[in-house]
């Protein structure tokens, strides 16, 4: 499902990766929320592609849903 998405624990100990580099989805993430475009983010990160940025929000996604039961 997450074929871009790694978890490693000798790299960044454990935490979701991109494609094993030491890249955290959870700081591409951030940096869309905080307004970054693709293109910025690759030029930040030459070894990214725009499939690993897109996977990354995919991924980030998943991860919010939630079922929430009320009383």
């Amino acid at each position: 499902m997450f074929d871009r998405i790694t978890f490693d624990p000798q790299i960044m100990g454990g935490r979701a990766c991109i494609r094993g580099m030491r890249i955290p989805v959870s700081v591409i993430v951030g940096q869309i929320a905080h307004g970054a475009t693709f293109e910025e983010i690759l030029e930040g990160y030459p070894d990214l592609e725009r499939e690993d940025i897109q996977q990354a929000i995919e991924y980030a996604a998943w991860l919010t849903q939630e079922e929430v039961h009320l009383r």
